[in-house]
């Protein structure tokens, strides 16, 4: 006979179908959601023991979701709290209240912390109607005396309580009769996937069952056995060995790495779960064990993975955890978007958290924990600077991408972390911009020169080498913006590639220069060569031996860049890169060169030579155009031709 039949209770207007279509981001949630009351349940039922409300026992909490494909239907029990007919009334039946948070006012004085707590929204259990077309509840509440009570709802309006509820010990479950459109849930396989998704680290084990296999299984053995008496072996039977019991394998690991104290962790615990956790099979080059109880709770592991390449850094995936239970992965809130890059879990019970557990409200309060997350990252790294020095340089390539991506992004994170950024330099070591700084200043002063492509600029490289010169190695992708970030950032510093400025360094400044001279040369060359470059240098190298070396101007080639970013966008002019030709009046074959300009006989093998010149300059900057080393071709054929003939 129903105790109580009506509507349920929604004070303001009839939200329910808004609940049921729309509240809920993805629909596999009900599945957390349940499993999550399950466990504020349990949570509740430990907490009364522990304060002496009531007696405990020896059985072991857990969580069992039992899916059957024959009867269409999914069933979440635990053996926690339970409800009364009247509980069933009020958190049930009446939307606006949240049974959690009941709970915690009333025991409030008496606990020291609520955050084994989860539930405090009051409608998860409204999702399990986004896919059943029937939803039962059977529960017995642990209180002395209670009556096994049923709840019933068709549409998740009307309702029926009855005392026909058919739990013997104290607990609930929850029976779906899903709808034709859910029926993917009956999926084994998929449903713990989801379970493993979504309650990976819930403090009560979880166990899965499927209805169908155990009544098959129970019908065989009945029938073995039926068949076994009929034959009268009865005895045969007994003499056999029993068969050892299979012990079911709970889901869920109930206490995470990222719960424990980082000293009471091992680096072999740290690997192993990164590997679970993420599916795979590399090691992190190294982690950063979050431990906060103070100003907030929090609590996490972020790992630096090894990136195979520049272009991996959509991987990184970092999950948000509120009591251990997973709300999603990479909320840009909580997590900065360069901390993204990483892989990682972060456990936060006192994120503000919507009702759906996917959203976070506004609150000053994430702001504060995003900062610590930085913050955090940031001593982390300069503890590896500072104390393991040669571990620090030995992943440096590997984590230089996501270092310098966090500056680009967080300024703040720049300020913390500068004085740690390393630049390799021209001998392999491992150098601060301040080092290099001052190590320069009397040579050239805040300037840092740098060097993009080892070999394609290996002749700027000699040359810098034999002048006891030195520059930085600035080879990733994301260089370009880091640079010119570094100049707005360090005042007065301005970076230049080692093929842009070199005759400011490299020129012997005490020789007095005649400028007439200088300008009767540039005419000679721009006769010879035409517009092959933009400008024209002459210098007295220190060094004789190299003719001439093209330099390309550091605005323009930036521009270029800055062109080929943004292709299609119309400047209104065309860019290109302004190449100056440094011609090195001190080297023997330009002076022999200038010496037969006057010689009428000479004149062909003199403009063969210096275009050559130019090509092997141009050459020891970057490739010639197709036609350009198609005539330089020519010319060296011609010109070995002309020696082999001497």
């Amino acid at each position: 006979m129903a105790l109580k039949q009506g509507s349920i209770s929604i004070d303001t207007e009839n939200i329910f179908p808004i609940i049921k279509k729309w509240l809920y981001s993805d629909k596999d949630i009900f599945i957390r959601e349940l499993i999550s009351n399950g466990c504020d349940a349990v949570s509740k039922h430990k907490r009364l023991v522990a304060l002496g409300e009531t007696d405990g026992d020896d059985k072991p909490y857990k969580i069992t979701v039992a899916v059957s494909k024959k009867n269409k239907t999914l069933s979440f029990s635990d053996n926690g709290i339970g409800m009364t007919a009247d509980e069933i009334d009020k958190y049930i039946n009446q939307v606006a209240f949240s049974g959690a948070e009941d709970f915690f006012n009333k025991y409030k004085d008496k606990m020291e912390e609520s955050n084994d707590i989860i539930g405090h929204f009051g409608l998860g259990f409204y999702s399990a109607f986004m896919v059943s077309s029937n939803v039962e509840i059977d529960t017995l509440s642990f209180a002395s005396g209670a009556k096994p009570i049923k709840w019933q709802s068709a549409d998740g309006m009307q309702f029926e309580i009855t005392e026909d509820g058919t739990r013997t010990e104290r607990g609930t479950t929850i029976i779906l009769t899903l709808a034709e459109d859910s029926e993917e849930f009956l999926d084994e396989y998929h449903l713990r996937s989801i379970i493993k998704k979504y309650c990976s680290f819930l403090p009560v084990e979880i166990y899965v069952e499927n209805t169908d296999k155990l009544e098959e299984e129970a019908k065989k053995k009945a029938e073995e056995v039926a068949k076994k008496a009929q034959e009268g072996a009865d005895n045969e039977t007994s003499e056999e060995e029993p068969k050892e019991e299979i012990k079911p394998v709970p889901l869920n690991d109930t206490n995470p790495l990222w719960l424990k104290s980082p000293k009471d962790c091992t680096d072999e615990e740290y690997i192993k779960f990164y590997q679970q956790v993420f599916n795979v099979f590399d090691e992190p080059l190294f982690w950063i064990h979050l431990n906060v109880d103070y100003p907030f709770n929090l609590k996490g592991i972020l790992y630096f993975p090894k990136l195979k390449n520049e272009f991996e850094l959509v991987e990184g995936k970092v999950k948000l955890y509120n009591n251990q239970v997973f709300v999603a992965d990479n909320i840009k809130e909580v997590i900065p978007e360069f901390l993204l890059l990483l892989k990682g879990v972060i456990d936060c019970p006192d994120l503000p958290l919507n009702v759906s557990r996917s959203f976070l409200q506004n609150d000053r309060d994430v702001s504060k924990i995003s900062k610590h997350i930085v913050k955090k990252v940031a001593d982390k790294l300069k503890s590896l600077c500072k104390n393991e020095r040669e571990k620090y340089e030995s992943f440096w390539d590997d984590i230089q991408v996501f270092i310098k991506y966090g500056c680009l992004k967080d300024e703040g994170f720049y300020d913390k972390i500068k004085e740690y950024i390393l630049y390799k330099d021209l001998d392999g070591k491992y150098i601060t911009l301040k080092d290099y700084l001052e190590y320069a200043k009397d040579k050239h002063e805040n300037k840092v020169f740098y060097v993009v492509d080892k070999e394609q600029q290996s002749q700027y490289i000699k040359l810098f080498k034999e002048y006891d010169l030195n520059a930085v190695i600035l080879d990733c992708t994301i260089d370009n913006n880091f640079i010119t970030f570094l100049e707005y950032k360090e005042s007065g510093v301005r970076f230049k590639r080692i093929d842009s400025d070199l005759s400011d360094v490299l020129k012997d400044k005490d020789e007095k220069k005649d400028e007439k001279a200088d300008e009767e040369i540039v005419n000679f060359f721009k006769e010879k060569i035409g517009d092959r470059v933009q400008k024209y240098s002459v210098e007295s190298l220190k060094k004789e031996d190299t003719p001439a070396v093209i330099l390309i101007s550091e605005e323009s080639r930036r521009m270029m860049e800055m062109q080929s970013r943004f292709a299609g966008l119309d400047y209104g002019f065309d860019l290109k890169e302004e190449k100056t030709l440094v011609i090195n009046d001190r080297n023997p074959l330009i002076k022999k060169v200038l010496s037969l300009r006057d010689d009428e006989t000479k004149k062909e093998a003199v403009d063969v030579i210096c275009n050559q010149i130019v090509d092997l300059a141009l050459l020891a900057n970057k490739e010639l155009g197709a036609e350009e080393l198609d005539l330089f071709i020519k010319r060296s054929n011609e010109l070995m031709s002309k020696v082999i003939s001497l």
